[in-house]
């Protein structure tokens, strides 16, 4: 399998980047002509877009679309693509508010800056609630703008888009209750993975496109499809477990743009911290309880590290991921969508389970 991106994914992050830079602008023009203040809201969206990212929503959207005879020129093709990918930026910036992130893609969080900002303009109030209030607000821009870019005119669309962004925050608050609630238990934690982020990565963005694509014959596509995006859903959202726990480094800094071990310091839910906790002994479960603690040091990352390799977790997830995505290539040979479409998303499906950030 491989850790590298498709050539073609590229091609499409292109055309997306372009779009989403035509829209915001013509935002950002509109808005600044009113208050010359509100340029740095619609600024911050288009950092955070162009900051980084691989385009997997636009992409398996895409090949949804094309896969069920879509032309892949279409310009509504590209819009529904953009909205993907501000809802993505919607739930980042909701997100990093959430967790008390200080880094996104290897820079400052949106609530940081504006949190920089007050303490630098000497404003009155709170900085830290102006700064968490700003990235909130941002946050929910940047929602309704993918809602604008969508248009939907299919209620078939329609009942995907919506039951994807019911997921997406449904998924969101299970993570937060399981960091509260220091959840260990493995089928909770599974569920927060698919719901969180599997579902609205693949599963659901590869229906839609699919859908757009042939409206009539939505319940076909929808079903079968499900048979590769749920299982590579979930192994997307496991290696982002294991990216999030363990990290790679380059001369001492994070590939992923945020603090090695980030998962840990924030008490995440997550199979692999499940997998751990059951297999550990009495010993290594006093270490692995101090996940999510308030002063965690990096001494005690490692230590934690260092038991979820000892337990097998990490190796018995990475097994569970190679199954997930077998499991995921077996179903999409069978889905009723082109034999390109099916190359490509059996390729992206290597890629995904296998990626390094």
């Amino acid at each position: 399998m491989s850790s590298r991106p498709p050539t073609w994914l590229q091609n499409i992050a292109s055309r997306v980047d372009a779009r989403l830079v035509e829209f915001l602008h013509v935002e950002s023009q509109r808005w600044s002509a009113l208050d010359q203040d509100l340029t740095l809201p619609i600024s911050e969206i288009s950092r955070l877009v162009s900051a980084g990212g691989k385009r997997l929503r636009p992409a398996f959207c895409y090949l949804g679309f094309v896969g069920a005879g879509g032309d892949a020129n279409s310009a509504k093709l590209v819009d529904v693509q953009a909205a993907l990918e501000l809802l993505h930026a919607s739930a980042l910036l909701h997100d990093d508010v959430i967790d008390g992130s200080l880094t996104r893609r290897g820079e400052p969080t949106t609530h940081v800056r504006y949190t920089k900002t007050h303490e630098n303009n000497s404003w009155a109030s709170e900085a830290r609630r102006f700064g968490e209030g700003a990235a909130v607000l941002i946050g929910d821009l940047a929602f309704v703008y993918a809602d604008q870019l969508m248009n939907i005119a299919s209620n078939d669309v329609a009942k995907i888009w919506n039951e994807m962004r019911i997921e997406l925050n449904i998924g969101q608050y299970l993570d937060l209750l399981g960091s509260a609630q220091r959840e260990r238990n493995l089928t909770k934690a599974e569920r927060v993975c698919r719901y969180k982020s599997a579902k609205y990565t693949v599963e659901r963005p590869l229906q839609l496109g699919a859908v757009l694509a042939a409206p009539e014959r939505s319940e076909e596509l929808i079903v079968a499809l499900s048979k590769y995006g749920l299982p590579l859903g979930d192994a997307f959202q496991m290696r982002d477990d294991v990216l999030g726990a363990f990290d790679v480094t380059e001369s001492g800094k994070s590939v992923t743009g945020k603090p090695v071990g980030d998962d840990l310091r924030e008490g995440k839910p997550t199979p692999l911290l499940a997998m751990a906790y059951q297999l550990a002994n009495t010993a290594q479960k006093q270490v692995l309880d101090l996940v999510g603690s308030a002063k965690i040091t990096d001494q005690d990352v490692s230590r934690i590290q260092d038991v979820i390799k000892q337990t097998g977790a990490l190796a018995e997830l990475e097994s569970k991921i190679s199954a997930l995505t077998a499991e995921a290539i077996s179903g999409i040979k069978q889905a009723p969508i082109t034999q390109s479409a099916i190359d490509s998303l059996i390729e992206l499906a290597e890629f995904v389970s296998q990626r390094a950030t």
